[in-house]
């Protein structure tokens, strides 16, 4: 099984519906470590490190996001392996 690290810009009505926080609880579910933090411009960051299945799993959910966000778009990019050693939001 190999580790990847995934970065990913997700758009939409994704800020202040609880989308940082459902993100942390997919990516402890999956066992991943990384971030969710809001940007300026009403998008969300996310950091998704670990085995590659889940941050596949991870990366296709944050397409549906919690109850309340409505995801307009989710671009994703390789990022530099790196080893956090927990998932948070900031």
């Amino acid at each position: 099984m190999s580790k990847q690290c995934i970065k990913a810009w997700v758009s939409g009505r994704v800020q202040g519906v609880w989308y940082r926080r459902a993100t942390q609880e997919q990516a402890l579910q999956h066992g991943l470590t990384g971030y969710a933090k809001n940007l300026p411009d009403g998008r969300v960051e996310v950091l998704l490190c670990g085995e590659e299945e889940a941050v596949r799993a991870v990366t296709q959910w944050l397409w549906q996001g919690p109850p309340e966000a409505r995801v307009s778009q989710v671009n994703l990019e390789e990022a530099a392996p790196r080893d956090p050693d927990a998932f948070i939001t900031l």
